[in-house]
């Protein structure tokens, strides 16, 4: 019980965040309008994404600190899910920007910086799949997440705030918290974050489980094959 009460709190806020997040009024905008709902889902993707690569990136410390195989299942687990977080809070923040920028994409910095880290983290699994030797895979692969991550950090973080930008918070643009993110949208937002960032973390601990059983069974093959 104490393993899963997370999970229904997880379940619970993205019930009510798809629940609120319908019925509650929202800032009537210019240009925006019922298509600033997708605040609580497009944002917390991304939110999810890199809480999930900064857990990435830590474990690919502890493996190059203990050599420790168990590290590296956290740290490739945790890597893929924040991937698969990446395409949906691409996919959601395009489709936005057709509603509110004319075109999915218009070469806007934040969309180019995104895209980049994507591909950084794409090749990390291009990486990974053409080396054989278990430990050289983890050792290599782990370097390679420590520079992904702080390749992602001025991609996304800086380099679009000292240019001009049509996201919000980037470029002179003012950020949603100053004009519109207003009290019923905070009731949706943050609990649409946590119960998001809830939801990458256990689907990546699912993964990790599945890898971690994996590889204790394909030891134990190898196991009684060499006593034969």
């Amino acid at each position: 019980m104490k393993k899963l009460w997370w999970k229904i709190v997880c379940v619970i806020l993205l019930m009510y965040t798809v629940t609120a997040g319908m019925l509650l009024p929202v800032p009537r905008l210019d240009i925006l309008n019922e298509t600033i709902r997708n605040l609580y889902y497009h944002v917390p993707m991304w939110f999810t994404m890199i809480f999930l690569f900064a857990g990435a990136f830590g474990y690919s410390i502890l493996y190059l600190r203990s050599k420790d195989l168990k590290h590296d299942h956290y740290a490739v687990q945790l890597t893929q899910t924040g991937i698969f977080f990446s395409i949906l809070g691409m996919l959601t923040g395009m489709e936005w920007a057709k509603y509110t920028w004319g075109e999915m994409w218009s070469n806007d910095p934040k969309q180019l910086g995104t895209a980049l880290c994507m591909l950084i983290y794409f090749a990390y699994n291009i990486l990974r799949s053409g080396i054989k030797d278990d430990e050289k895979r983890a050792q290599v692969s782990a370097v390679y997440n420590v520079f992904a991550f702080a390749m992602m950090i001025p991609l996304i973080f800086i380099i679009p705030r000292m240019v001009d930008s049509l996201h919000p918070g980037n470029g002179g643009n003012p950020a949603f918290k100053k004009y519109d993110l207003d009290s019923n949208m905070r009731m949706v937002f943050y609990p649409a974050v946590a119960g998001w960032v809830m939801l990458g973390a256990w689907i990546a601990s699912l993964k990790i489980r599945l890898a971690l059983v994996e590889h204790k069974r394909e030891n134990a093959v190898l196991f009684s094959f060499d006593k034969k």
